[in-house]
This record gives structure tokens, C-alpha cells and sequence, in this order.
């Protein structure tokens, strides 16, 4: 998560956000040792999707 971190601000991002499972326990550990706060989109805005693309 560190070099992730690193690269993005290389690039000049201004956040990094990440998508996890709620039961995932061990994975919302290891995001907020790393300083990763959970957020919520606000509902006025509308509702979030879920896009991915398989990479072969």
C-alpha cells in the first residue's frame, strides 16, 4: 500500500480510495494501519456502481 501511495503521488493524485468487503476484517486492519479512513458517498448525490474490466 505504501509504493501505491508513493506512485500516486508521483502522479500527482490527491487520494487513493479502495473497495472492501464489510466482513473482510483483516483487510479493514491493514487499511487503517495505513492511515485509511472509511468514508460514505453522499446518498444526494446518487448511488455508486462497480465497474471492472477483466484483464486476460
Amino acid at each position: 500500500l505504501q509504493e501505491v501511495e508513493n506512485i500516486a503521488r508521483e502522479k500527482g493524485c490527491c487520494k487513493v480510495t479502495l473497495e472492501v468487503l464489510s466482513g473482510n476484517q483483516t483487510a479493514i486492519n491493514s487499511y487503517q494501519k495505513f492511515g485509511f479512513r472509511q468514508y460514505e458517498l453522499d446518498p444526494e448525490k446518487g448511488q455508486a456502481q462497480f465497474w471492472e474490466k477483466k484483464l486476460a
